[in-house]
């Protein structure tokens, strides 16, 4: 069902985590279910009902940019800027064409840290106070500009925002602008950075997060019985694909390949998915149709896995009727467990797991499974990491809104 034989695989990966602030400590991280959730540090959280999160930790953004330019940057956009430099190791050379290399880099919320601040200045110092750059600083879309600006990348340029799906849509977005040629190149993924005290008070007003205070490693515990909401985290996810011809007269190194997009959505409720999850089972359908693929091909499912009494149960009836009808069985697991959700940056995080998974043949485990909910039977892989050849990998993404993304992956062979 694919428009034209233009194929298109991953040749850079970045990452900037709870669980770490490059790819291989975030992962080495993930695999040992070393959680990066503890109490939030950035703010007095005494008076709030969650006060944990998963943040970014030592993390410098003069290491990635001069000083002016991180002033004058949300933190949302210094973690974008710091994954990009990690997955654009080797493919910024002069030899490549950037009119046909571009950004697309979702977040669901934008500079609300920056947001924040610049209303604190406005009723305590008077709207001449504001900084001029309070309005590039906290719209969604700088990330990609700043990010195409840094590496001088002229092709298509833009941030989607659809929640907590939001890095799905900019990966498949970037897929579909190389399949159909519009584009070489392109960095894709998602950017959040919203543990502030807005933020975190409007979430915990919503009663999704979960309260486990005193235990913030066992907090973030998928499919678990004794879940009590997911816990929010920040990061950032960047993910270099190419079209396959491209890489490889570059003779660049080939980490996975991109085959398979789902994109539906819910037309239901504002946060909460429809009985059955019929949206979800719509986009993984979708992505295994458009990547020629049976359901009985997938060797593993990165879950969208928040941690939360719906969503959980709801993937899990999506995932039943997607793969247990047809006697596949695959192997699931959530990696929100150990680094919390990252929101709009989550599918690109995860995206990244799974491109390590198909390359050291090792499935992530979802930490603190310890008794499952009887409501989330599926082929769990529970609290240590397991040893598998992998070949198809999905991996899904749900936002508020009704936005459901599913990504497939293929080891690729030369």
């Amino acid at each position: 069902m694919s428009t034209n034989g233009r194929r298109v695989v991953v040749t850079g990966i970045g990452l900037v985590s709870p669980c770490g602030n490059t790819v291989e400590e975030s992962w080495r991280n993930i695999l040992s279910g070393k959680s990066g959730i503890d109490r939030i540090s950035a703010f007095d959280v005494s008076d709030y009902d969650s006060q944990i999160a998963g943040e970014v930790k030592d993390f410098d953004p003069l290491e990635f940019m001069e000083k002016k330019d991180a002033r004058r940057a949300d933190r949302s956009v210094q973690l974008a800027v710091a994954a990009a430099m990690e997955a654009m190791n080797g493919n910024g050379g002069d030899e490549i064409d950037k009119s046909r290399f571009g950004a697309i880099i979702g977040s669901g919320i934008g500079g609300i840290r920056t947001f924040e601040e610049q209303h604190s200045v406005l009723i305590e110092r008077g709207p001449s106070r504001i900084s001029p750059f309070f309005i590039p600083m906290m719209i969604s879309d700088m990330a990609a500009g700043q990010v195409s600006i840094r590496f001088g990348l002229k092709g298509p340029n833009f941030a989607t925002v659809s929640a907590c799906a939001s890095g799905g849509h900019a990966l498949s977005d970037a897929f579909m602008y190389i399949k159909n040629g519009l584009a070489d190149m392109m960095i894709a993924g998602g950017t959040e950075s919203t543990i502030s005290p807005m933020a975190l008070g409007g979430f915990c007003s919503l009663k999704a997060l979960s309260t486990r205070n005193e235990d913030p490693t066992h907090a973030s515990r998928p499919f678990d019985k004794d879940r009590d909401g997911f816990v929010m985290s920040e990061g950032a996810g960047m993910i270099v694909l190419e079209e396959l011809e491209h890489a490889r007269k570059r003779g660049t190194p080939i980490l996975a390949e991109m085959v398979g997009v789902g994109l539906t959505g819910d037309a239901f409720h504002m946060t909460q998915p429809p009985p059955g999850h019929t949206g979800a089972v719509a986009a993984m359908r979708m992505a295994l149709d458009y990547a020629g693929l049976t359901p009985d091909d997938v060797d593993y499912v990165n879950a969208h896995g928040t941690s939360t009494y719906h969503n959980d149960k709801n993937e899990c009836v999506a995932l039943r009727t997607v793969f247990e009808f047809s006697g596949s069985r695959p192997r699931v697991s959530s990696t929100k467990s150990v680094t919390g959700h990252l929101l709009g940056a989550a599918a690109a995080l995860e995206f990244i797991a799974c491109v390590k998974a198909l390359g050291d043949g090792v499935i992530p485990p979802t930490v603190n499974l310890e008794e499952p909910d009887p409501e989330c039977k599926l082929n769990h892989v529970a609290n240590k990491a397991e040893k598998q050849d992998l070949n198809i990998i999905l991996s899904n993404s749900f936002g508020f809104g009704g936005h459901n993304v599913a990504l497939i992956l293929k080891k690729h062979k030369t």
